[in-house]
């Protein structure tokens, strides 16, 4: 039987706030009686710098000095007396002090995680265009879009911060949104929860809406760095559910979801067209157009026959499946869909609305208004010169 979701309350610590340990531990680090402690954090921080990058070996430094230190603190006169729960809020702050100082030195530190990230995170860009909660099996019970933003967004919020521990909560946040989600459902739906095989779907699909940045460089990090003490019961769970869900994201295939595997191929087609036309070069004309423009040189303006090069290019990078459709055969589930190809229509109109742009702004385009005497015609200044002088010469 599959392990259900344990209770939020298994994990108050990761709940409490951060931000009062990490500064009670920051004013006690100013007392000189400290002094032996800070020499020995910056000491430890500083060797950092004297080796190349090793993930795994940097990860065992930092869960040693951990150690090492809770034992340094337990013995030291500021903490004389201190409850178990004053240490671990020492600790909390020590870990968000450390990581921060080495964040640059130890995140996404590795080509591999670098290549990793952004090959989950275009294959997700893809998956976002046509992936729908049927694909993953999610019952129309827990299909609830509000509790997904708010999941997602937590998710999203996870890349701007340094902590492993304020990254885990982004992740716990995220979860206990999915978790309240499936409880409520049980309740008030009368739905029977299946444990992980109902939460994971779920989260997979959430993270596949949200593309966290850097997902599995934020992972590792957490594995890495967070104390290992503290990645037990509630957050050790949701952890593992995440991870499990980016392995199966990396994986994805059409026999992994309930699709045709023709029609998912079809779909992760159209969609690396779409993402191509969006993050292709600038067409040549325009290019060599904008280039003249910043030389102050508009040069020859579009002919017809680039403009009806540029429309052929645009209009041949992807493809629309409901353009012969009627209104009648859409579905809900349609959608996402057609939200994908709007998206995909709004690119190829912002790289045509600059051609036309560049078009517009050309000084040869408005030859035509040269000479018209119309209200807005500028008389010659060689003219206007002339006409003064002869004023000036009858003295008038």
């Amino acid at each position: 039987m599959e392990a259900t979701p344990p209770s939020p309350s298994s994990s108050s610590s990761l709940a409490s706030p951060t931000s009062m340990e990490f500064y009670d531990f920051l004013d006690r680090m100013r007392n000189p009686a400290s002094l032996d402690l800070v020499r020995s954090i910056k000491s430890f921080i500083v060797s950092f710098s004297f080796y190349p990058a090793n993930p795994e070996n940097d990860g065992k430094k930092v869960q040693d000095f951990f150690m090492t230190m809770e034992v340094a603190l337990r013995d030291h006169p500021l903490w004389a007396g201190a409850s178990d729960n004053e240490i671990d809020c020492a600790m909390e702050g020590l870990e968000k002090y450390v990581m921060t100082k080495l964040f640059s030195r130890t995140f996404a530190c590795s080509p591999e995680d670098t290549k990793f990230d952004r090959e989950i995170a275009e294959k997700i860009s893809l998956l976002q265009t046509f992936l729908r909660p049927e694909h993953l099996d999610i019952p129309a019970v827990l299909r609830n879009e509000a509790s997904w933003l708010l999941a997602e967004k937590e998710l999203q919020k996870m890349n701007s911060f340094k902590a492993p521990r304020e990254k885990l909560q982004c992740i716990m946040n995220c979860c206990r949104v999915i978790n309240n989600l499936l409880l409520n459902a049980s309740m008030s739906e009368n739905h029977v929860l299946a444990g992980a095989d109902d939460f994971l779907p779920v989260l997979i699909y959430v993270t596949i809406k949200a593309n966290p940045p850097e997902l599995h460089s934020n992972l590792r990090f957490i594995q890495l760095y967070r104390r290992q003490a503290k990645l037990i019961s509630e957050a050790a769970y949701y952890l593992t559910n995440l991870i499990s869900a980016k392995s199966f994201i990396a994986d994805l295939n059409a026999r992994s979801l309930s699709i045709n595997e023709i029609e998912f191929e079809e779909n992760m087609q159209a969609a690396r067209g779409a993402n191509k036309l969006a993050h292709d070069e600038p067409d040549p004309a325009v290019e060599e157009m904008a280039v003249r423009r910043r030389q102050g040189n508009p040069g020859p303006s579009f002919t017809m026959s680039d403009k009806e090069r540029i429309m052929k290019a645009i209009a041949g990078r992807s493809t629309y499946p409901f353009m012969e459709a009627k209104a009648g055969e859409l579905t809900v589930g349609d959608v996402e869909r057609l939200l994908g190809i709007y998206k995909d229509v709004v690119n190829k109109y912002a790289h045509l609305s600059e051609a036309f742009r560049q078009l517009s702004l050309s000084k040869p385009e408005f030859h035509h208004l040269e000479g018209t005497g119309g209200l807005f015609a500028q008389p010659p200044q060689a003219s206007i010169r002339k006409d003064k002088e002869s004023i000036q010469g009858r003295g008038e």
